[in-house]
């Protein structure tokens, strides 16, 4: 009997949704519009996490050694820095022939540095770690280990002759502040658009259940339960939010391929067509979901003022 029943409603609600045909083309439209919404957000999403990843691997800490510290100190702070939660690896150590090489090379065109640097009966550069933290906001507790870190010595003096976060900690400090306010503001901004979406269909599928309100008014007085009266239009929204989809993610294929070679220059490797493609299945998943959780959700809800009879 319940089988018979669940039949009927899932008849019910393709029938219903057939003969509203052009109001049921409207609210596929709205439903575009808002399934729209959720899916450039999530592509937008995906272009400011690769551009605030991006600043973030620009940004790193330099620790600069005495030129008499001995390889196996250094590389011990290397390993005491690798132990931390805070650093992302690798961290980078460079020796000091490597050091003098770099700078020899970043010079090239410098007779003047280059011959004084010749005239030095040693080389005056000293090993070097380059680190990078996880998150931006985490150099100032590496920065604070490195002034604690006491251990590592060379004939009891400290190995470390500077951290350069004290030198960039404006520029880190704006980074994060950047990074945060970015999360923030899209946030805020993705919430209220699918809110004002959301409310759109909302609007949209009660006028296509007020079409039906007479029948419902029938059905409640013959004695229909109210599970019963919302089950075909809980079908029918479910059905318009399908197909959105559909059309949703068919629409965004020509769209992500103009833009994938934009975003690819501008935002510095990430194209977003094949960002969409890779994705996919996930992307499916959340925009059918999400097409058909509003349609059923808002028809459901929207036919609740006529069963009072």
């Amino acid at each position: 009997m319940m089988w018979i029943k669940v039949k009927r409603v899932i008849r019910s609600g393709f029938y219903g949704f057939w003969r509203n045909g052009f109001i049921s083309l409207s609210s596929i439209l709205v439903m575009i519009v808002t399934l729209f919404v959720i899916g450039s957000t999530i592509l937008s999403g995906a272009l400011l996490t690769s551009t605030l990843q991006q600043i973030k691997d620009k940004v790193d800490i330099n620790v600069y050694f005495v030129t008499n510290a001995e390889e196996a100190d250094v590389m011990d702070v290397k390993k005491s820095l690798e132990g931390l939660v805070e650093v992302a690896p690798p961290v980078v150590y460079v020796s000091r022939e490597d050091a003098l090489a770099e700078f020899k090379k970043r010079h090239e065109n410098d007779e003047f540095t280059l011959q004084a640097l010749d005239e030095l009966d040693q080389n005056p550069l000293g090993a070097t770690l380059n680190i990078k933290a996880k998150d931006p906001s985490q150099y100032a507790s590496i920065a604070r280990f490195l002034d604690s870190k006491t251990t590592a010595t060379t004939g009891g003096t400290g190995i470390i002759d500077k951290v350069n976060y004290y030198q960039n900690k404006d520029a880190i400090d704006r980074l994060t502040n950047i990074i945060n306010s970015a999360n923030r503001l899209g946030f805020i901004m993705t919430f209220f658009l699918i809110i004002i979406s959301i409310l759109i269909t909302f609007n949209t599928l009660r006028l296509v259940i007020y079409m039906s309100r007479d029948e419902i008014s029938v059905m409640r007085l013959v004695g229909a339960s109210a599970n019963y009266i919302r089950g075909p239009f809980f079908v029918a929204g479910a059905i318009y939010g399908f197909i959105s989809a559909i059309l949703t993610l068919i629409l965004f294929y020509p769209i992500t391929i103009w833009l994938g070679s934009t975003t690819e220059q501008f935002f510095v490797g990430l194209n977003i067509f094949r960002y969409y493609t890779a994705n996919f299945g996930q992307i499916f998943l959340i925009i059918v979901g999400s097409g058909v959780a509003i349609g059923a959700i808002s028809s459901f809800l929207a036919v609740r003022k006529y069963l009072k009879v």
